[in-house]
């Protein structure tokens, strides 16, 4: 990837991230995916910064998404950190990848469930590139726009100085639909994954956490990223976000 800098005029090749075997040995798989699973428009990711730490906050809508997530981060010749449940890393070979790639497992509603964004943190620190799902799960609004969101990535965009970048993903879910169990493949569909400008967060840095800051600083971020989803589908987002039944 090329980027400003040097002497007036000129460009410099920004080095690749590296990610080791396990992150090569992904992209030889789910490169393939990424085609097979529809005609996947990638745009803005000129707005992830080639080098330092940046979390990237994304609507959920199918299990395809981190599929074209990571393919969208890779692109951007960066190595993505996806905060995932923890699940995923008791099954066989799933979890040694996900092991080797250096992802995030999510303890929900356990003792351990902090130490997930204290990983995040720490990963961000270092100069990793973050993904999370703010709303836990896939959407269970009916029209597929973000639901409400948990704190978590608040939590963690206040404890670091880093770029906080919306992203929105649209057409995976017309190709798989997990919640319905349908799978579509063809005719091949559009998908899109669009990144926009960094959220700017300074307003909110400096002043004490609590749980009230934490639900405005959440919701602005999901507000960027639902009108970000509004902007990929050609229509106007709704007033408010969806909210999960209690059960």
């Amino acid at each position: 990837m090329w980027t400003k800098g040097g002497p007036p005029g000129r460009l410099r090749l920004v080095k690749r991230e590296k990610g080791g075997f396990w992150i090569g040995f992904c992209a030889v798989f789910f490169y393939p995916m990424g085609w097979l699973a529809g005609r996947v428009h990638y745009e803005g990711k000129q707005y992830l910064p080639p080098t330092g730490g940046a979390i990237v906050v994304a609507n959920h809508i199918s299990h395809l998404d981190p599929v074209v997530t990571g393919l969208m981060v890779h692109r951007a010749r960066r190595v993505p950190r996806f905060l995932a449940k923890d699940s995923l890393w008791r099954k066989p070979v799933l979890g040694t990848i996900m092991r080797g790639t250096g992802q995030i497992p999510v303890h929900r509603d356990t003792a351990d469930a902090q130490q997930s964004l204290r990983t995040g943190i720490a990963e961000l620190q270092r100069g990793k590139v973050v993904v999370i799902y703010p709303e836990g799960t896939i959407t269970r609004d009916p029209a597929g726009w973000p639901m409400e969101a948990r704190t978590g990535v608040a939590r963690m965009a206040l404890a670091t100085d880093v770029p906080v970048i919306p992203c929105a993903h649209w057409g995976t879910r017309d190709v798989y639909d997990g919640y319905n169990k349908k799978f579509r493949p063809l005719p091949r569909k559009d998908i899109t994954v669009r990144f926009g400008p960094p959220i700017d967060l300074s307003e909110y840095r400096g002043k004490p956490v609590d749980g009230e800051l934490l639900r405005e600083v959440t919701d602005m971020i999901m507000t960027r990223v639902r009108d970000l989803v509004a902007e990929v589908r050609g229509e106007p987002a709704p007033a408010e976000f969806f909210r999960r039944s209690a059960s």
